[in-house]
């Protein structure tokens, strides 16, 4: 067997994962959702929750960042439900993301990227058989431009809304 096909090491934990590309996207996760801390407190955030922060358009930046991790995720052998169960969280993230305000505390609490990955560590510690990823990716590409236009479609209708709402205001 390759790298590839191994399970990850049930040693590993979550801070040090013993498999390399597991250890990669343990580094990126963390990146996005845990790498900064507030200063005397055990609240932590990550690139996300900043890019978050740019109304729309960082929603729609930390969504296909969310996406590539994903992508790594499947080529590294998630199987197409726990694939859903991945799309789910960062489709999670992504709505509630677009939410003036609350949006943006939301970005900073939810984590879709360390859940991810745990998820992931969690499958390759049961040991289960790892299907082709040309499956996988190509539901993950068809979900992915689905989720991405109703993103995008939903941004353009909740901007509209706003617009007439302040356009009626005058």
């Amino acid at each position: 067997m390759d790298n590839n096909q191994q399970p990850a090491s049930t040693g590993a934990t979550a801070d040090k994962p013993s498999d390399p590309d597991l250890a990669r996207l343990d580094a990126l996760a963390k990146l996005l959702d845990d790498q900064f801390r507030i200063p005397g407190t055990n609240v932590r955030f990550g690139l996300d929750g900043i890019i978050g922060l740019v109304p729309y358009a960082g929603d729609v930046a930390g969504f296909i960042v969310s996406g590539i991790l994903l992508r790594m995720m499947i080529k590294r052998g998630a199987g197409p439900l726990l694939m859903l169960q991945m799309m789910g969280n960062f489709a999670f993230d992504a709505v509630m993301g677009v939410i003036p305000i609350a949006g943006d505390i939301f970005d900073f609490g939810y984590k879709a990227n360390r859940r991810n990955v745990a998820l992931l560590q969690h499958y390759y510690a049961e040991g289960k058989a790892r299907p082709s990823a040309k499956w996988s990716l190509a539901l993950l590409g068809i979900l992915f431009f689905i989720l991405f236009a109703l993103l995008i479609w939903g941004i353009w209708k909740l901007a509209a809304l706003l617009v007439g709402w302040v356009w009626g205001l005058f």
